[in-house]
This record gives structure tokens, sequence and C-alpha cells, in this order.
């Protein structure tokens, strides 16, 4: 047996989706990393306490256990690979890798435990379902029951919104109310965003470009909150991917980037990034409300009890150590052949990471996006392609910081570019695009007003012979609101009355049809003779004229 296991399209459950990722066993720790987001969970191996083996919807699921009181879930394996995960984790874990059957029984009556940040349903100790407490957004309690209410996540094709719980009326055994216990259990690990204690720190009337408005950034342990005239975000700072701070091409103004998943939603409206524009010249004293101590404990010196300088400077200072996320910056382009050294394990968590799932996610949207600019483009530009050897004189180097060039190096691109020989000029191709011939309209059908009218439903017998009482019954009532109260009185009538009024459309619609047959008779006819008038006229007139 190796020294490690791996599986990939390992999936694991996140507010109600399903994420993909690779999972690998090593004698260190379990590691798992996901391919949309790039976050790597790791478990090291001394923390783990149980591990059990179930059978789920896709496949084969493990569930561990910590000391430290997490529970993770991870699913997608096959039916073969429970040997060689069991054996792993003896010899490596000293854990025992044990078989746990789900409940299909369908019973709506069980027992809550809550295990760590789960919460599981068990009936006769095998469990049918279980709720990770990190995906309830709300618990409220009536009486003798309890709602959960969970985030939503709009990867999600179908998401649940709640589940409630009825507790039986019972007290505990020092008296306490069981709804009330059973809702803080459920309150210690839900995410419930709640502005308990004082800010951090906080920054005034930041200007923020999306969502657009000057909105005050108040800064808390675990998340921030976002205060503007209309709307207030709160953002928890799980849901940051990455920070960037980026240079406005005025070189006077710089952005700070927050990137988000899930992003925040204001209606129908999503917005993956938090954009923030400063001023280079603007400057901030900025003191935390914390002691000295506290600060030192918590931030390891990333942060100090009074801190100044540029405004942009302090505020990604702050998010940099709230987050614990590294900030992107533009760096100098080096033309070697550079490889990431990975960890132990086999996994970084670092910016320099080889697979950048967020990189990634990016590219594949842009591919999109193009694609779909270019469905619209004539065939004439798809011709015309990027040649490597030409040089493009309007794309800006703003972000090199080295680009000045040394005489040598001058001399040297001089030489090769004599060296190269003039490519001739592409003539741009002139598109002529073809007129679409506009289909001749259809001439609409002159109604022959000696025709017999069409019969009534049964409704409009109905109505008509009704209207009056309508009228009477209801004094001021308009057009429109008699046609619905009509409608209303319509579907409250008896199955024997409207059988009635369907009789009688039927037989105006048997003397439709014969009135229509005759119709069609005489007036065949009548056509028939004009026409053989038109006929004499015209021989008559040919006549004359030879």
């Amino acid at each position: 047996m190796g020294d490690t296991l791996e599986f990939n399209n390992i999936h694991t459950e996140v507010k109600g989706s399903w994420n993909d990722g690779r999972l690998r066993f090593s004698k260190q720790s379990v590691v798992y990393k996901s391919h949309k987001t790039g976050k790597v969970d790791s478990i090291p191996a001394p923390e783990l306490s149980a591990a059990q083996w179930r059978r789920v919807c896709v496949g084969h699921g493990i569930k561990l256990a910590t000391s430290t009181g997490h529970v993770y879930r991870y699913d997608g394996f096959r039916d073969t690979d429970f040997e060689k995960i069991s054996a792993f984790f003896k010899a490596n874990y000293k854990v025992e890798l044990a078989e746990k059957d789900m409940c299909v029984k369908g019973w709506n009556w069980g027992t809550a435990k809550f295990t760590g940040s789960l919460l599981s349903f068990d009936v006769n100790d095998s469990p049918v379902f279980e709720i990770p407490l990190a995906s309830v957004s709300q618990c409220a309690t009536g009486k003798n029951e309890v709602t959960v209410e969970f985030h939503q996540n709009d990867d999600a094709e179908v998401s649940l919104m709640e589940v409630r719980f009825y507790v039986p009326p019972n007290t505990g055994d020092d008296g306490s109310d069981p709804v009330e216990a059973f809702a803080q259990n459920v309150l210690s690990k839900a995410d419930v965003i709640q502005a308990t204690g004082d800010a951090v720190c906080i920054f005034k009337e930041l200007q923020c470009l999306t969502p657009r408005g000057r909105y005050d950034i108040r800064i808390y342990p675990t998340f921030l909150h976002l205060h503007g005239k209309t709307f207030d975000y709160k953002i928890p700072y799980t849901t940051v991917l990455r920070l960037f701070l980026l240079p406005h091409k005025d070189q006077r103004q710089m952005f700070f980037v927050i990137s988000l998943d899930p992003p925040i939603k204001q209606g129908q409206t999503r917005y993956h990034f938090l954009i923030l524009l400063f001023s280079k010249d603007e400057e901030l004293s900025l003191a935390l409300n914390m002691s000295e101590d506290e600060v030192e404990k918590r931030y390891e010196g990333k942060l100090s009890k009074n801190m100044s300088g540029s405004l942009y400077e302090i505020v990604s200072r702050v998010m940099k150590a709230l987050v614990n996320r590294k900030i992107t910056v533009p760096g100098n382009f080096q033309g070697c052949c550079v490889r990431g050294m990975k960890g132990a394990d086999g996994y970084s968590d670092s910016d320099e990471d080889q697979h950048d799932a967020y990189l990634e996610r990016m590219k594949e949207e842009g591919k999109i996006r193009e694609e779909g600019d270019g469905s619209d483009e004539s065939e004439g530009d798809s011709d015309e392609s990027f040649n490597p050897g030409e040089e493009d004189d309007d794309v800006p180097e703003e972000y090199d910081s080295n680009a000045s060039v040394s005489d040598s190096e001058a001399d040297d691109a001089d030489s090769e570019d004599e060296g190269k020989k003039k490519k001739p000029e592409k003539k741009p191709k002139k598109v002529v695009k073809e007129k679409k011939e506009r289909k001749p309209r259809k001439e609409k059908k002159v109604k022959d007003p000696g025709a017999p009218k069409r019969p009534m439903s049964a409704y409009m017998l109905w109505l008509n012979g009704n209207r009056e009482r309508i009228k009477s019954e209801n004094p001021g009532i308009s057009v429109t609101e008699i046609s619905k109260k009509a409608g209303e009185m319509w579907k409250q009538l008896s199955k024997d009355r409207k059988e009635e009024w369907d009789r009688k459309a039927e037989e105006a619609k048997k003397q439709y049809e014969k009135a229509m047959k005759e119709y069609r008779e005489t007036n065949g006819s009548k056509h028939a003779l004009i026409l053989l008038e038109s006929l004499y006229i015209l021989k008559h007139f040919f006549t004359l004229c030879i």
C-alpha cells in the first residue's frame, strides 16, 4: 500500500449545491480541494476521531468527525473503494471505518441529535437526514415548533427553503423549555450574521463602484457590514475568494476588489465583486476598537492598535488580516520557466498553486462571452487573426514597473527588427450583406355581410340572458366589472344549469350549420349567373372591336 490515496470527482455539498473536487488521504492529513473555488479543506491526521462509510445518492460516501467538533462529508466513491480506504485508515490513522446504513422507512418521528456542526435526524439509531448547521440562515420558535431556514444557492436547481420540527411539550431535567433548547443548539452553530458587540473599526463614506454608492464599512470579527443610504449588505468572510489591489489608469487612484462566492444580492441583481475606489492622496489615522494585547493575540502582528497612512493601504491591510487571504497586485512579467512547488501533501492554498480554480472559472466565462460576441460578427472579420510578430502600439504598459529599457537591450531589439521582413498590410475585406426578400403579406379575408352569424357559446348565451340581472343587482357597475362578475357567477353555476345552456348552444350550432348550407347553395348559384353574364359582355365587346 502506498503512502497516499487519491480520488477524483469527489463531491461535497455546499448550501444545497454539489461541488466536485479532488480528495487525497496521506499519512499527515486528509486534504480536499474544490475545482470550482479552489478552496482547500485540510484535516490533520491526529484530529480524526471517527469515520463512517455509507450508501448515498451518488454512490458511496465518507463522513469524518474530528476531535475539534467539525464534521466533513465526501460523496462519490465506488463500492470497491471501501477495502483499500478501510485498510489505509487502520494503518495510518488508527481509526476504524465503520459501515452505517441510512434509514429509508420514510418515518417523520425520530430523535434529533446535535453532533458538532451537524444536526442528525435519526430513527432507531439510523440517520434519516442530516443538516449542516452552517447552511442555516435563521431559526424561529413557536409553540412546540422550531422553524429552520436555509441560505439559498444560485447554483442549485432546487433549493430547500425551510424545515419545521415539532418538539414534544416536556421539560428537561433542569426545567428548561425544550423548544428554546433546540433553537439555541441550532443558533450556536448556524451561519446567522448578528451584529453583536462593537465593530473592530469603521471606514466612513467609502466610494463603491459595485454596488454603486457611498457606504460606511463596519469591520466585525467574522463579517463586514456595508451601510448605505438605501441598502445594507452583510458579507461573511467565508464567502471571500480573493483580494485584489490594482492601480487606476490615471495612476492617481487605486481599486480594491473583493471577489465573492456566493455573490451578494439585491433583487435579481448579483454582485460577484465588491469594488472600492480610493485616491492615492487620501490619508487616514485609524485606532482599532481593541486593546493592544487583544490585537497582538488575535492578529499576531498583522495589525496594530494605531495605524496611519494611505486610506487604501489601511483598508487592504485590515481586510487581509481579517479574511486571511493574500492580496493579488500587478507584478513584472519574467520570460523564464517557473515550476510551482507543492507541499508534502501535494496541495497548496497559496496564489502560486499550479491549478488556479478561480482563474480557470474566469477563463471559461470569458470564452462564453467571446463566443457570444463572435456569433454577431461577419465572416470577413473572422479571417483576420492576431500575428505575434506584429507589435500593437495601442496597448499601454501601465502595470509594468520596469518599463524602461536599457541602451544595450534597445540596440538588440533594433537589430532584430531590421532582420525581419516587412509583411504586406492586409486590406480589409468588404462584406456585402444581401437584403432578404420580404414575404408578401396575406390578404385578410373580407367577411360576407349576408352570411349567417356564427353561433354563441354556452357562456355567451348565459351572459346575454343574465346581463340585465347583474346590472340591477350591482348598480353603477362598469363593463369590465360585469365581465369579471359574470365569470365568477358562471364558475359557481351548478352542473345541471351549465348542461342546460350547453344544449341551447348545441341547438344554435345546428341551426347555424343548416343556414350556412342553404346560404352556400343559393349564393353559389348567384355567383354562377354573374360569371355567365360577365363572359357574355366580354364576348360582345370583342366582337364590336373586330
